[in-house]
């Protein structure tokens, strides 16, 4: 229902109402109907749903089959370690996925808990939850608006809606109908909202919407959407699903072909089991998981709250930056930026007329701290002054001319006047808006230049007031606006604005560099949005503006043709704003959505990754988020995009590491067979190799520091699979290497009757995978370049696990459990000696990529 149309005998018509309110009968079974004035929540899912839900990963399943058949066979020690490894991951995403989302128990409390009614004719205080449409609701300064409000009756009234429309001013209100078509949610100045702050004057309103049907309750619906996955999730979930499918296909032949050779069935499916377990990297979601957290604790150091763990990695895959306006990339603050003087003098005295108006005619109030309280607007006027004239000058301006008498300010005439004495006469001084103020001048000051020059700041995108004054013998009596506001002389004119954060700039500059194009999105006027875009660098001449009237009369498929060239969004809604997302995600895009209020929440929450502000953030907008930026600083999200390209870069380096090693034993396990050697390793060595060889030197990968060009390329497309760019064919021929090394181990040393073969394979590929790790930490960068001590953390895992691969062969106890021998030194040194082909292979791949593809990058 469009209340804001109506005229107030309309508006109670349709709710039942009356200028006195309702009955408290009539309100009582009103609520029965309608139910209470609160916000609902979805149902949650139970703890157990969520536990039981991080099993359906087919790796996951193939795992817990092979745990099965192990334990059915009698392999008790491997079905326990699969089945441990299968519950630690489980854990760890249950972690993650139990911490529920507060946000609509964020809006709740921003609902007021009382307000006052007129019920039976009389004004009484009842819960804010018990109200209903059609009651009558006396509002006053410093109220939380307690539902959705058609007001009625108007003194004063000015609202702070900035946490619903992202207006950084407040509105003034009005009671009177609107009649313009097509009025954004920021511009019906004769409605009040839901979770609004009340700053000045008092009024009375209708309820015309409740609970889940006020536009706070349509974003608290918004909010119950599902959450868009990240790019790391869409990728892990394509690798895991094609790599089970390739996996149990290799199985099925393994085994295919063992019956047909006239093996036993027992050990091809013990075999099988084995190349499962091989194959599937049960390390590689932990060791993602505290990579992930790693990162999120140095973000952390740079004033950057990771909500939600893959959060870190997405902002190295962002394309696309939506940021809100106001208290993102501005200062939430009015500054007078620009000012426009005549020579008229209202009296003989030093100071300027226009910086005396600005002086005195205010409400602002010095605190013992000496800070300034006040409408936003008033305060930058008086630190205007202060600024030009200084702190003493400005006291004493105000010690020389007490106010005596002043006329508040009204919504309907915009204009205040304050009355100072001066010399035993009287200064009166207005401000106001230029359209009142020019019709109330003496004649002769009605000139060309006022409408001009106001014309010319509003094109800036500035707010503009006027001012001025004159000096009377006398009040008049009777004291009123028509007798005091007149025959004013004019004093000038000021332009103000919500000013662009300083390190912006800078900071948008970089992320065009990093291929990320920064759009703003606002509910505040266009004007003000354009200005500020151009003055920071999002809007260039290319760029398109939009208002949420043009996208609301445009269609979907009109939309998605233009949604890639607009750089500025203004006047828009939250709804609209989601919108926006998704055609961006829609067009392949990573989206990245910042905000403050609780109109950016449900975008917060649609986008690859919402980033709220932590100080002049709502708490809903933080709920809603997956980061928080404990500055409010812009320039804060480079470093967090930067430091999320590094983690993607070293998680596609555990990737290429534990992966190329599974590689390694598939075609271990497969060639040997078919080369006529028995089988090579058992499942107990292969999960020794997955956990401890993969697991210890992959966790050290995450301590890598980032690439020298990570911020001079742009983001990774939304379709790339963590294969892409060379990992895939990396993968399969250095496993196939590797696999070759130690399978000319085990040949040579069955030919040779060494009976120690098996333990010489399992400490091969064990000791070829520590070299392939040292290579694989740059993809372009030599070793001897990048240093072996760059990453010390990586060299202690190596020497660790080196150690306890010795441990395995020397150990009496771990030789029972692992089923190895020791092996003399001539063995050992055979298998050192050919652990680091490997190195050196991977090594010349760089030398070969250099050369080929870009001959200085090494």
């Amino acid at each position: 229902m469009n209340w804001h149309y109506l005229s107030v005998k309309e508006a109670l018509e349709l709710t039942d109402s009356s200028p006195t309110g309702l009955s408290s009968g009539t309100a009582s079974l009103k609520l029965q109907q309608n139910g209470p004035n609160t916000l609902q929540e979805k149902k949650q899912k139970s703890w157990l749903v969520i536990f039981i839900g991080q099993f359906k990963e087919f790796m996951s399943l193939v795992l817990i089959a092979a745990a099965i058949i192990s334990g059915i066979i009698g392999d008790l020690t491997d079905a326990i370690i699969i089945v441990v490894i299968v519950l630690l991951n489980a854990v760890i995403g249950f972690v993650q996925e139990y911490r529920a989302e507060k946000a609509i128990l964020a809006l709740k409390k921003m609902a007021a808990l009382q307000a006052v009614v007129q019920r039976d004719g009389q004004p009484q205080k009842i819960p804010a939850s018990e109200l209903v449409t059609g009651d009558i609701v006396l509002l006053e300064a410093g109220n939380v608006v307690p539902a959705d409000l058609r007001l009625i009756e108007n003194h004063s009234l000015r609202i702070d809606e900035s946490a619903l429309t992202g207006e950084s001013v407040a509105v003034d209100k009005t009671s009177d109908e609107l009649s313009a078509e097509n009025i954004p949610l920021g511009d019906r100045i004769n409605m009040a909202y839901k979770g609004t702050l009340i700053t000045n004057g008092r009024g009375r309103a209708l309820v015309v919407a409740t609970g889940m049907n006020t536009e706070i309750g349509k974003i608290a619906r918004l909010l119950q959407d599902e959450e868009a996955a990240t790019p790391l999730q869409i990728r892990m979930a394509d690798y895991g699903r094609k790599l089970s499918l390739v996996v149990l296909g290799i199985c099925a032949v393994l085994f295919g072909m063992g019956l047909l050779r006239g093996e036993e069935w027992m050990d091809m499916l013990l075999l099988s089991i084995s190349l499962a377990v091989a194959a599937i990297p049960e390390a590689l979601p932990a060791l993602i998981t505290i990579a992930l957290a790693m990162g999120a604790k140095r973000l952390a150091k740079q004033n950057a709250l990771i909500r939600k763990l893959p959060a870190v990695e997405t902002l190295g895959s962002v394309s696309y930056i939506c940021s809100d306006k106001t208290g993102t990339l501005t200062l939430n603050k009015m500054k007078v930026v620009e000012t426009y003087e005549t020579d008229n003098r209202i009296a003989e005295l030093a100071i300027s007329p226009l910086m005396l108006v600005m002086a005195l005619n205010h409400d602002v109030r010095t605190t013992p701290e000496n800070t300034l309280t006040g409408d936003p607007t008033e305060i930058a006027l008086v630190e205007f002054v202060k600024e030009k004239e200084g702190d003493k000058n400005y006291n004493d301006i105000l010690r020389r001319f007490p106010r005596v008498a002043e006329i508040p300010f009204d919504s309907d005439r915009k204009c205040m006047t304050s009355v100072h004495g001066f010399e035993g006469k009287y200064l009166v001084l207005s401000k106001g808006a230029v359209e009142y103020i020019s019709e109330h001048l003496r004649t002769g000051e009605k000139n060309t230049a006022i409408p001009a020059e106001s014309e010319k700041f509003a094109s800036k995108g500035l707010r503009v007031l006027a001012f001025a004054g004159k000096i009377l013998d006398k009040l008049p009596e009777p004291f009123t606006v028509e007798t005091v506001e007149k025959d004013l002389i004019f004093a000038g004119l000021a332009g103000m604005i919500d000013p662009a954060r300083p390190e912006v700039k800078a900071a948008i500059a970089e992320c065009r560099t990093a291929g990320i194009k920064p759009v703003m999105i606002t509910g505040d006027h266009p004007a003000t949005a354009t200005a500020i875009a151009r003055e920071i660098g999002i809007l260039d001449e290319k760029g398109l503006v939009m208002t949420g009237t043009e996208l609301r009369d445009m269609s979907a498929d009109e939309f998605a043709e233009k949604v890639e060239q607009v750089c500025v969004y203004a006047r828009v809604s939250p709804e609209q704003k989601i919108n926006i997302v998704k055609a961006l995600q829609a067009k392949g895009h990573f989206v990245s959505m910042t905000g403050d209020g609780v109109n950016d929440a449900p975008s917060l929450r649609a986008a690859n990754i919402g980033v709220a502000m932590g100080i002049s953030g709502t708490d809903v907008s933080k709920e809603a988020a997956h980061m928080i930026l404990l500055d409010d600083n812009f320039a804060t999200i480079v470093k967090t995009v930067k430091e999320g390209r590094r983690i993607y870069d070293n998680i596609r380096k555990f990737v290429k590491y534990i992966m190329t090693c599974n590689s390694a034993e598939i075609w271990t396990i497969f060639l040997a067979p078919l080369l006529g050697l028995p089988i090579p390793l058992l499942p107990i060595h292969i999960l020794w190799i997955n956990l401890v060889t993969d697991g210890l030197p992959g966790l050290a990968l995450a301590r890598e520091g980032a690439e020298a060009d990570v911020m001079q390329r742009p983001p990774v497309k939304s379709g790339e699979s963590l294969l892409a760019r060379g990992i895939g064919l990396h993968i399969l021929w250095v496993g196939l290497l590797m696999a070759g090394v130690t399978l000319g181990v085990q040949a040579w040393a069955i030919n040779h009757q060494q009976a120690h073969w098996q333990t010489m394979v399992f400490t091969v590929l064990s000791l070829s995978q520590l070299g392939h790790v040292i290579a694989i930490r740059s993809e372009k960068t030599f070793l001897y370049k990048q240093g072996i001590f760059s990453n010390p953390s990586l060299l202690l895992t190596i020497v660790l696990t080196a150690l306890l691969q010795m441990v395995i062969v020397y150990l009496p106890a771990a030789n029972e459990i692992f089923k190895t021998q020791p092996l003399s030194l001539n063995e050992l040194l055979i298998c050192l000696g050919l652990s680091a082909v490997v190195f050196h292979a991977v090594e010349l791949e760089k030398w070969v990529k250099g050369r080929v593809y870009s001959p200085r990058a090494i």
